[in-house]
């Protein structure tokens, strides 16, 4: 099976594509091309609509990508072309949050030099987690200040691809673990928050960090020695 064409890789902005079914599996179409993001790194899948029928699941398997349409969904033919349409606001709030989570990362990084552990987000809500111990004083609400000026700061947000050779030397890239990355990956992908943030990262981004909105800390958990847990959301 040839591998899925991951169409937001290089457009995170792209809301609908054509695309020819190369495999049906049961109720999932797997695509030569999609613009749909397929759950991974932290970040959950995108939805909407595939020839018309709702899309309710992505996940990869290996390089292709299973796009799963909702119960009782009429399956398209094998070869022929569909149009794919991606639920636009959830997208959306998806890239906000992950864009503010590389700010969070950043902005620890910068202020305290504390690496990430670990991370899950949902649609203008996230966690993550900080190898802290102990939590500095009045860190929610400085860490608050801190990414609040820089999404007005308004820094821009690149994306490049780098060979894994010269990836794994680059020390902006050496937190993000790009060893663990699987040696069948040639090819680097880095989202740059220009002047602030480098990570090796394969999701959604906004183009700017003003694009993000308000920043928020929820709650502060204790998960161990070395292990503090931030909850956040983001406001429109």
């Amino acid at each position: 099976m040839a591998d899925t064409d991951l169409l937001f890789l290089r457009d995170a902005y792209l809301q609908e594509a054509t695309a020819q079914v190369l495999d049906i599996r049961e109720n999932a179409v797997v695509l030569d091309r999609t613009i749909f993001y397929a759950t991974g790194g932290g970040q959950p899948h995108d939805t909407g609509t595939l020839g018309g029928q709702v899309v309710v699941d992505v996940r990869k398997e290996g390089g292709a990508v299973l796009h799963v349409l909702a119960e009782g969904a009429v399956l398209p033919t094998l070869g022929t072309q569909v149009e794919l349409i991606v639920d636009w606001q959830r997208r959306h709030n998806l890239m906000r949050t992950h864009t503010a989570m590389h700010v969070l990362c950043g902005v620890i990084w910068n202020e305290w030099h504390v690496p990430v552990t670990g991370g899950n987000m949902e649609p203008l809500s996230a966690r993550m987690d900080f190898e802290f111990d102990p939590l500095p004083e009045g860190f929610a609400v400085r860490v608050e200040q801190l990414v609040n000026e820089a999404i007005a700061a308004d820094f821009p947000i690149a994306v490049s691809f780098l060979p894994r050779d010269t990836a794994v030397t680059d020390e902006d890239l050496i937190r993000t673990k790009v060893n663990m990355i699987p040696d069948f990956v040639t090819e680097i992908r880095v989202v740059d928050i220009v002047g602030l943030d480098k990570q090796a990262d394969g999701g959604t981004h906004v183009q700017s960090t003003r694009e993000i909105g308000t920043f928020r800390v929820v709650k502060m958990e204790n998960k161990g020695k070395g292990f503090k847990r931030v909850r956040v959301e983001i406001l429109d």
